[in-house]
């Protein structure tokens, strides 16, 4: 939707202050209705989803519904290799409409620099990644930026920790859209046993980035994160970098310094549980001034150029720091080059760590 018509809104949405909260007006526009219910779905999935369900299924156990529980269970041991085997998408569940609002709510859109061609597979590497990666999703596990459009005879796939996908029901849900688990097998299947046409997508950063994420701030965890060019390498696929300007400022977030307690805390539950514990808040449903639903902030998402892979089934460690390297290079690259079109100051620099 035209950014003259968001500003507009936040100009006349006439917050009322009470006791220091700034309460949303009663009369707003159906449409932001919808992009806010569509937001808080997708979040509430995000966060609670997995565990909710896993602790409903339980309760299930002990009521006449037992069997439902039992037959979740049950799916989830047949069906487990799928999420490492190009997973199960529908293209109609990638069209729904709720994503066109969840997109409108920001909003968020994807912005291309280069034809990829249908006849080879690709890694698309996302940064950053933010508290949820908002952009990721909506980008390539909906066609609510036009996808399919920008980029024709490419088939994207999210991938995510492997842990999504012992949860019962959800795992079936985002599987719907396209998404896969991040294990070394999945990538090489995506990459290797699924046709060509196949863009990997990974938020390279991952969950530990979570806790590094600032608003105003452009650090990203990458000086570490080298299997995604190993990979790269193993099966000669182009590498494309993605610089995704807005997605840290949708939440305000607070950098826990590493080595202080509360980040050894969340280092812990991190290794404990496989999921980053971040601390933030956003707006609420009613209010402007706290919940977990993000700001309406613009994220603007830049796809790079492809960077040619030459293929080495048995690359070195300084192979692949020499390709690492000219990878870092043109991500810094994107990001001078299209920092000033999104309010980034041109002495702003890509803080990589």
């Amino acid at each position: 939707m035209d950014n003259e018509i968001y500003s507009h809104e936040r100009r006349h949405s006439h917050k009322v202050p009470v006791l220091g909260v700034e309460i949303a007006p009663f009369r707003i526009p159906f449409h932001r209705r919808l992009e806010t219910f569509a937001i808080l779905q997708w979040t509430l999935t995000f966060l609670i989803g997995g565990f909710g369900l896993t602790f409903f299924s339980l309760y299930l156990l002990f009521t006449s519904y037992y069997w439902v529980s039992f037959l979740a269970y049950t799916w989830i041991i047949i069906d487990r290799w799928t999420p490492s085997q190009g997973g199960r998408r529908f293209s109609w569940s990638r069209r729904w409409k709720i994503w066109e609002h969840m997109r409108n709510f920001f909003p968020v859109e994807l912005h291309k620099t280069a034809d990829l061609d249908p006849n080879q597979n690709y890694i698309i590497a996302y940064h950053p990644h933010g508290i949820m990666v908002m952009g990721a999703f909506i980008h390539f596990g909906t066609e609510a930026t036009g996808f399919s459009k920008l980029f024709p005879g490419i088939k994207p796939s999210l991938l995510i920790l492997r842990g999504w996908f012992f949860f019962p029901f959800l795992r079936d849900y985002v599987m719907l859209a396209g998404i896969c688990d991040s294990s070394k097998d999945s990538i090489d299947y995506l990459l290797s046993k699924n046709g060509v046409g196949n863009a990997v997508c990974l938020a390279i950063g991952g969950a530990r980035e979570a806790l590094d994420t600032e608003p105003g701030k452009h650090r990203i965890l990458l000086n570490r994160r080298k299997g995604f060019i190993k990979k790269a390498m193993e099966h000669g696929v182009s590498v494309i970098p993605v610089y995704s300007f807005g997605e840290s400022d949708v939440y305000d977030s607070t950098r826990n310094v590493p080595g202080s307690k509360m980040r050894k805390l969340q280092e812990f539950l991190m290794k404990f549980t496989g999921f980053s514990l971040p601390i933030f808040h956003g707006r609420g449903i009613f209010n402007y001034t706290m919940g977990i639903i993000p700001y309406r902030r613009h994220i603007n998402t830049v796809v790079g150029k492809p960077i040619p892979v030459v293929k080495n089934p048995n690359p070195t460690r300084t192979e692949v720091e020499d390709v690492h390297t000219i990878y870092v290079d043109a991500l810094k690259a994107l990001f001078d080059e299209h920092k000033t079109k999104y309010g980034i100051s041109e002495d702003i620099s890509l803080e990589i760590i």
